[in-house]
């Protein structure tokens, strides 16, 4: 599934990709807000100052309840359909690439 989210980035630095490990518990990056829109959610990285657009509901959902799981798959698992679970999975490891998310 494409278009869960998108970046504008005013910095070239990010994570590796390879750095996202599904099976760890993740969180939403303490220098992180989120807005509540129509569409889903924007998101900025005080830090960085990336701003990303979150652009599913059920997105911004699973980002904000991370916390509240043992490990992302524990959290794609409860609040995502079993047919999307790799394209959240997807979608998280590129906010984890973006420093939206963090390992908790």
């Amino acid at each position: 599934m494409r278009g869960l989210l998108s970046e504008v980035s005013q910095t070239g630095t990010a994570a590796p990709v390879d750095a996202f490990d599904p099976g760890r518990p993740w969180r939403l990056h303490p220098q992180v807000a989120l807005r509540d829109e129509s569409f889903g959610a924007l998101v900025y990285h005080f830090g960085n100052r990336r701003l990303t657009f979150l652009k599913s509901r059920r997105l911004v959902e699973l980002v904000g309840s991370l916390s509240d799981y043992p490990s992302a798959e524990a959290a794609v698992a409860a609040l995502v359909p079993p047919t999307e679970h790799d394209a959240y999975v997807r979608a998280l490891a590129r906010l984890a690439t973006s420093e939206v998310i963090d390992v908790a």
